[in-house]
């Protein structure tokens, strides 16, 4: 097994951020949004919400915090589906948020998406504030995860849905280069270094597993999902 070889924290660089936002996410956030909306459907007895507007809890919209947003591309897929939410999007890179801005600008979404510039490994709102946490591949970023899921635990309300999902660090170079040549084939040579550093950076499926062992959280709340991602997914209990 590879070992795990950390990469900046913040990607905080006006070029990062454009190669970022400029590779082809779509497929994976498209992939993201089903996938959470379909453990919001499975954990629907905790009246999460239903994916259909004329479903929903009626008292208010969602609450949903994104941790490490990126350039808000998961929220504007979330809020394009017919579900009633706002969505906080946070991330400490400020590069990233000045594209978010754009990227949020454009998509006409600006009163459903909140950017702010946040550390998510210390939060600044209240216990139990958000309907749903989310995070994509920002666990990987972070030297110290424990800090970051405990905190996005705590923000979520009792009842409320865990979604968060990495990238799985392979168990050799070769594996390595293979998912690189796969899904970054056609990228540009630091695109490809990025994907790279990011695999090397990443956590194992077990490696997350004993997280969650660590912090008493139910362990089979991780799965891998893909050949190259795993995921965590539960609902808070009143006790967690």
């Amino acid at each position: 097994m590879l070992t795990r070889v950390l990469e900046p924290e913040v990607m905080d660089t006006a070029e990062e951020a454009v190669d970022y936002d400029s590779m082809d996410h779509s497929t994976v956030n498209r992939l993201f949004v089903d996938d959470l909306l379909a453990a919001a459907e499975r954990f629907g007895e905790s009246e999460i919400a239903a994916s259909d507007v004329s479903t929903q809890r009626q008292q208010k919209s969602l609450r949903v915090l994104d941790v490490g947003t990126g350039t808000a591309l998961i929220p504007i897929e979330l809020c394009r589906r017919p579900i009633d939410a706002t969505v906080w999007a946070i991330d400490l890179a400020v590069e990233m948020l000045k594209l978010a801005e754009f990227n949020v600008r454009t998509a006409g979404l600006d009163g459903r998406i909140v950017l702010e510039q946040s550390d998510g490994k210390s939060l600044d709102y209240d216990d139990g504030e958000f309907d749903w946490v989310i995070s994509n591949s920002i666990v990987h970023h972070i030297p110290e995860p424990r800090d970051a899921l405990a905190e996005m635990l705590r923000v979520l309300r009792p009842g409320g849905l865990l979604f968060v999902r990495d990238l799985a660090r392979p168990q050799t170079n070769s594996d390595v280069e293979y998912l690189v040549a796969t899904y970054a084939g056609d990228a540009n040579e630091n695109q490809q270094q990025l994907f790279r550093q990011s695999l090397h950076a990443a956590l194992t499926v077990e490696e997350v597993r004993e997280l969650m062992r660590e912090f008493d959280w139910p362990a089979d709340w991780v799965v891998m999902n893909s050949d190259r991602h795993w995921t965590i997914y539960g609902v808070k209990s009143g006790g967690i």
